[in-house]
């Protein structure tokens, strides 16, 4: 039996997912045995030209984290589609944005501005910018061009699957590969994951419906260890996210952030939090409640950290 082609690729990320393929751990072992790794630029020596050469839908499975958020990421992923017969989204940046796409909260000229015009440590003689191209006497040397908006994966290519988490959790990363290997995949369009519920689902802190006068920073509050975050004033996501991890961060006593993504059936994570925020406040006072939102230091971060691009706000509209 032939062994499966397999392709991962690196777009606008950490680099956490492409240390997080490896936590499988020994179960490696049982993927060298089914498949070859064709291209994989941050482990293997491979270039572009490499994969340009191959025949089309001659790679069997493309794991490629990361949003889009240049030209190079853009051409990449592309190629990569119409070369492999099945692309996987791997990562909370290629499957909703992530990091990243907290960039569209401002525009492109915004941040040029301040990464090369007003921080403190910046030498702003003759506020030079990057240009996407540059005439030298040895020829042409270009780069690739910044956009002005950070997309999803799918927003480029089609997409076959998706396996959320910043990073995937190493059973997460090995439900999708085991199930590549055995060729049992579910339906397209699947988010690969142990749980299609919230992040509550798994979790073994008590919800008794306390309502809240205030809401806390990580740093300002202790929680008591077996009541819910939420409950207790700290803005933890799990409530609006998909489960699978095991409820890692509130197991430490830390407020889920959202890294897996809606959960299903749901089509904008952060407005799915925003209405479970608002049903834990004490209040019907209109002033009050105002006051009591004022302690939400990011609301933008808070709610969207992972899903801004693939909301339905998508970006800030900027003139």
């Amino acid at each position: 039996m032939a062994k499966l082609k397999l392709a991962l690729y690196w777009a606008a990320s950490c680099g956490g997912c492409e240390i997080a393929q490896l936590l499988i751990g020994d179960k490696i072992l049982k993927l060298v045995e089914a498949a070859d790794i064709v291209f994989w630029p941050v482990a293997i020596d491979a270039k572009y030209k490499d994969v340009e050469e191959m025949p089309d839908q001659s790679i069997d499975v493309c794991l490629f984290n990361g949003a889009i958020r240049n030209s190079e990421q853009e051409h990449m992923a592309r190629m990569l589609r119409e070369k492999s017969k099945i692309m996987i989204a791997y990562g909370a940046c290629a499957c909703r944005g992530g990091i990243p796409g907290l960039g569209n909260l401002h525009n492109r000229q915004q941040i040029f501005d301040t990464v090369y015009r007003e921080t403190a440590s910046t030498d702003r003689n003759g506020n030079v910018f990057p240009q996407a191209s540059y005439q030298a006497p040895e020829g042409e040397l270009t780069i690739p061009v910044f956009y002005d908006t950070v997309s999803t994966l799918n927003q480029i290519v089609d997409v076959e699957y998706y396996i959320p988490g910043c990073p995937p959790e190493e059973k997460t990363t090995w439900l999708a590969l085991e199930a590549l290997i055995q060729g049992k995949l579910p339906p397209k369009g699947t988010v690969i994951s142990h749980n299609v519920k919230a992040v509550c689902d798994d979790c073994a802190r008590k919800r008794n419906v306390k309502k809240i006068k205030k809401i806390y920073r990580t740093y300002e509050l202790i929680p008591e260890p077996e009541i819910c975050l939420l409950e207790q004033g700290l803005l933890c996501v799990g409530i609006a996210t998909r489960g699978g991890c095991g409820a890692l961060c509130p197991q430490a006593n830390m407020p889920c952030t959202g890294c897996y993504g809606a959960v299903e059936g749901v089509i904008d994570q952060g407005a799915h939090f925003l209405s479970a925020v608002a049903s834990v406040i004490d209040s019907k006072d209109e002033n009050e409640i105002g006051t009591i939102l004022k302690d939400v230091y990011d609301p933008a971060g808070t709610c969207y950290r992972y899903s801004l691009p693939d909301s339905l706000v998508r970006r800030a509209s900027i003139k």
